[in-house]
């Protein structure tokens, strides 16, 4: 019931697909897709921060009819700022000092670390009935995302198809012929580090492989930086989703490893 995005420009659909999408744009992340009255719709907006990594810019979330739109410590509810926390019809904003939480009583949570990671949790009534990057919800991973009727997708064109389509907006779609690298030479050391000791409670409950594939990608693109943003993230959203399957992460963070 869970979609998440993290770190660099990872992504994990509510079915399980987990794809890398580097767009800029303003994209659809999930929204009620249904014909008539949607119910809600979460868009985000990533860029490039000063250290070349990519941050979530802002959130733009529509439920039922209060729009909502979240910066690093800016909540603004209908165009107005308001404090945390703060209710209104059906909607609960709170605000720690990571994580902004909001809790949508139609059947839906967010929680952004107002950095680089957003979790968008669904009750199960929207199966079928989800759009974005995201994906469809149908409990059936890759299809209707990456295969379509007869066609297959890329995760770059399925990202593309997902922009929002502002007219004066500048920038530009990531180019889909570009296949990202393998990067097996990192495969032990991510392996290492996601089946720590502190997270032997995490082993059964999510698919380790794909987080490990994640973190063999960060390294590349980190290309031998010794950079805690490559190693960290996939890490961070391992042990998240762990704890959020009800699993208890020991304390993995040190003084000097992230």
């Amino acid at each position: 019931y869970v979609c998440s995005t993290w770190g660099n420009n990872h992504f994990k659909t509510f079915d399980g697909d987990v794809y890398q999408f580097p767009g800029i744009c303003e994209y659809n992340f999930v929204s009620d897709c249904r014909e008539a009255y949607k119910e809600f719709s979460v868009h985000i907006q990533r860029a490039l921060n000063s250290n070349g990594h990519p941050e979530i810019q802002y959130i733009l979330m529509k439920i039922k009819d209060i729009m909502v739109y979240l910066k690093p410590n800016l909540v603004v509810v209908d165009g107005r700022i308001v404090k945390t926390p703060y209710y209104t019809s059906g909607v609960l904003i709170e605000s720690g000092e990571i994580y902004i939480k909001i809790y949508a009583k139609l059947g839906m949570v967010l929680m952004w670390n107002q950095q680089d990671a957003l979790m968008v949790e669904l009750d199960n009534k929207f199966n079928n009935h989800t759009c974005g990057l995201c994906g469809d919800y149908n409990g059936i991973p890759i299809y209707n995302e990456f295969i379509n009727k007869d066609a297959s997708y890329n995760s770059i064109t399925y990202g593309n198809l997902q922009k929002i389509s502002k007219p004066n907006a500048k920038c530009e779609d990531p180019d889909e012929t570009q296949a990202l690298p393998s990067c097996n030479e990192h495969r032990d050391e991510c392996q290492r580090l996601l089946t720590s000791p502190a997270f032997a409670d995490c082993r059964l409950r999510l698919n380790l492989e794909m987080y490990i594939q994640a973190c063999m990608q960060d390294k590349c693109a980190c290309d031998g930086k010794e950079d805690s943003f490559c190693l960290c993230s996939t890490i961070s959203e391992y042990s998240r989703q762990c704890s959020h399957a009800g699993g208890r992460p020991a304390e993995w963070r040190t003084q000097n490893f992230c």
